[in-house]
């Protein structure tokens, strides 16, 4: 006779755990456990995504580095369908490239895997309330980073309704395809299959009532997408 499933606290947090080494997994989790609730876990991308869609956390805890690509294909999956849940980076990496590429991607925030276990739980609770929570030495890179990036022109439109109806992934094929970059190519930049790649592109086609990829790469060549 199984036990029964214990009832779901909603004062904690609800968190997803994604990495690729279920030992650290089970660590994490064992450090986490009293103070939020783990939901689900997953070491690879494709299968994280699907369960976090389904499990609907509050926070997902998730390495950069997975063997089916990397974590930021993980936030712009789930933010293009579930912009509510939030992510927070898990790494032993602390380079700028994979700090600055996860955020942009859309976390709210990156620690290192030297973290204590309280100093875990603290960051995981503040980025479900809605802060940012970086490691000090990593809101450097982050404000480095969004300090060079251009600042959008006084003179161009802040509002595009034809742009707005696109999803976040929708977008970005749209910039690499106004890029020239091949269907393998996005597939490979964005770690989705070509398949997909194909699909987003139909998608975008449809709504923005254009017939060929050279009109789609003209229309975003006009509003400077790339």
């Amino acid at each position: 006779m199984s036990a029964p499933s214990p009832q779901l606290d909603p004062a904690k947090p609800r968190v997803f755990l994604v990495d690729d080494h279920a030992m650290f997994r089970s660590g994490v989790t064992s450090e986490l456990a009293g103070h939020v609730q783990v939901i689900g876990e997953a070491g690879d991308v494709e299968p994280a995504i699907t369960a976090i869609i389904e499990t609907m956390p509050d926070v997902v805890l998730l390495d950069v580095h997975l063997p089916g690509g990397g974590g930021q294909a993980v936030v712009a999956a789930v933010k293009a369908d579930l912009p509510d849940v939030r992510f927070l980076a898990l790494s032993a990496s602390d380079a700028p490239e994979d700090v600055i590429a996860v955020i942009r991607a859309g976390a709210r925030g990156y620690v290192t895997k030297t973290i204590s276990g309280p100093d875990l739980v603290d960051a995981v609770q503040r980025v479900a309330a809605g802060d940012a929570v970086f490691s000090p030495r990593l809101a450097g890179f982050v404000l480095d980073a969004f300090a060079a990036a251009p600042v959008p022109s006084l003179d161009r439109p802040s509002f595009d309704p034809e742009l707005d109806q696109l999803t976040t992934r929708e977008r970005e094929v749209l910039r690499l395809i106004a890029r020239g970059y091949t269907y393998k190519e996005i597939a490979k930049e964005l770690f989705i299959s070509v398949k997909t790649v194909e699909s987003h592109v139909s998608s975008v086609l449809r709504k923005l009532q254009l017939s060929t990829r050279h009109q789609l790469t003209r229309w975003a060549a006009e509003r400077r997408l790339t």
